[in-house]
């Protein structure tokens, strides 16, 4: 990269990012990103396994009874900001004019996604209550507002700083479910889950938050006031860490002529690198087991006994690879098999792990079907859980063949896919399963070292999209995504979980959805 200022490689050098990782960046801008070839949607019985009731309960008998030998966390992507959650409300401030037609279509508004819709369910919301308390510390009541049709207002106090401020908060800080007594923040209901799943011997529950560093007095302030109620609650002692996004993993802009992107200012433009960043955070824990799960996929109390119990069964699954998997490596290493010792490791490789061992195997020596095998054993491994596709946008699970060849299960996100390739839309509509980022992870090898992370991702996975900034058209880069190309080195396996388990909430009107409803 070549006419760098003096300002440029101070700036370059604060966020501590190597010069030649920005060439490879412009190099991507250049070249662009392949599409992800796919060879075959996973399906039950050819990439997901699924289990008889019989079957979970044994899994989540085995995690119960062996998770104290490992160290245990939840980790939560937990920084992005919730302003996507209001677009429609942002939307609807600018353009109300209070006339008597919009008042009409406002109050008869049947549409669950529409903000008619929202005020008339106010009442239902989580943060109501914080909405009628703040009314009143501005001299009026929430029920005269909406008495006098002040529509515009009563959202502005729900969106704007000097209200509720729910459009610049992260999504971890908004309270989401309403019980007797109590209305429980996202970030709340993390903290009720890890002390049902994630609890050690010594009844300490470990969880990871990212972050963004400006609202990290907010994470401590409420986090504060909750810890020593649900320690009381269950019993037990949190531990809560906090990560921010790398600068060192931001990456640069570029114009539409691939040369970058310069500020009003003149300095370089960098963006953050989308989520799969986070692999840097993730390979910075230390445990040896991680529970991953976004931030708004939660439920009320009521709902949530499938989610332990598939957790817990997830993770059992998980154990009982990983003793099998190290008891194989340790034949492996030694380098000396009984040829049935052989035929086990190909077995549960293929019909276990799932990994696609290819024709050419077959003619290899000995020695070499030893090292094929032992290289392939010998990474982290993840057990995620996939739902029946209902139609949600985005990623699902495939079988996926990378540019050397290989062919593995991914999960492929829909901007990764070439939807105008009939062969490949043919595929895409076979497709019978989703992903709710419902991860469990091992990342130790089988001699309790951990793996470097970062030497699992598959660079060709990125992404590139058009934004704008100051008026100007302008290309941004997002790394490959966190459970898409930054795993994709991963020993990956697939498992059926029931739908009650993905519940997200993309919109604030989500919020009013039965299953968000205590």
């Amino acid at each position: 990269m070549t006419d760098l200022s003096p300002k440029d490689f101070d700036l370059i050098e604060q966020k501590g990012i190597d010069i030649e990782q920005i060439n490879k960046q412009i190099e991507a801008f250049k070249r662009g990103y392949p599409f992800v070839k796919l060879i075959a949607p996973a399906t039950i019985g050819d990439g997901i396994m699924k289990y008889s009731e019989e079957e979970v309960n044994e899994l989540i008998e085995y995690y119960d009874e062996n998770k104290d030998n490992y160290d245990l966390l939840k980790f939560v992507p937990a920084s992005g900001a919730a302003s996507r959650m209001f677009k429609h409300l942002f939307e609807f401030v600018q353009t109300y004019k209070a006339t008597s037609e919009e008042i009409s279509v406002l109050e008869g508004d049947t549409d669950p996604n529409s903000v008619g819709f929202l005020l008339q369910n106010l009442h239902k919301m989580a943060f109501y209550e914080d909405l009628s308390e703040m009314a009143k510390t501005k001299g009026t009541s929430l029920e005269t507002m909406l008495e006098l049709k002040q529509f515009d207002k009563v959202i502005q106090m729900i969106l704007s700083d000097n209200g509720l401020g729910y459009g610049n908060l992260p999504k971890a800080l908004l309270r989401f479910h309403r019980y007797t007594g109590e209305n429980r923040f996202a970030i709340e209901e993390h903290l009720v889950e890890a002390a049902h799943y994630c609890t050690s011997e010594f009844k300490v529950a470990k969880v990871h938050f990212t972050i963004s560093g400006e609202h990290k007095n907010n994470f401590l302030t409420v986090l504060d006031e909750l810890i020593p109620v649900y320690e009381k609650r269950f019993g037990l002692r949190y531990e809560i860490s906090f990560s921010e996004q790398k600068p060192s993993t931001d990456t640069i802009a570029v114009d539409m002529e691939n040369r970058p992107f310069r500020n009003d200012d003149g300095s370089l433009l960098f963006r953050p690198g989308g989520h799969g960043a986070l692999i840097e955070n993730l390979n910075d824990l230390k445990e040896e087991i991680i529970f991953v799960k976004n931030i708004d996929n939660i439920v009320p109390d009521s709902l949530r006994s499938e989610t332990y119990r598939y957790k817990k069964a997830i993770g059992g699954l998980l154990l009982q690879l990983l003793e099998k998997t190290f008891e194989y490596l340790d034949i492996l290493d030694a380098g000396f098999l009984e040829s049935h010792e052989l035929d086990e490791i190909i077995s549960f490789a293929r019909h276990n792990l799932m990994i696609n061992i290819p024709a050419s195997f077959d003619g290899l020596s000995e020695m070499e079907k030893i090292d094929y095998l032992y290289g392939q054993l010998n990474r982290p491994v993840r057990v995620c859980g996939m739902v029946k596709n209902e139609g949600e946008p985005g990623g699902g699970p495939f079988w996926v063949e990378n540019s050397e060849g290989v062919v593995s299960l991914q999960i492929v996100e829909s901007s990764q896919m070439d939807l105008k390739n009939e062969k490949q839309a043919a595929i895409i509509n076979n497709a019978s399963h989703f992903n709710p980022v419902d991860l469990v992870c091992g990342i130790y090898d089988f001699k309790g070292h951990k793996f470097n992370l970062p030497d699992f991702v598959d660079p060709q996975t990125g992404f590139i999209s058009k934004k704008s900034k100051d008026g100007r058209d302008l290309k941004a880069l997002e790394l490959p995504g966190l459970w898409n190309g930054a795993m994709a080195d991963w020993i990956t396996v697939f498992v059926e979980t029931p739908l009650i388990t993905f519940n997200p909430v993309k919109t604030v009107n989500d919020l009013l959805r039965p299953q968000h409803q205590a």
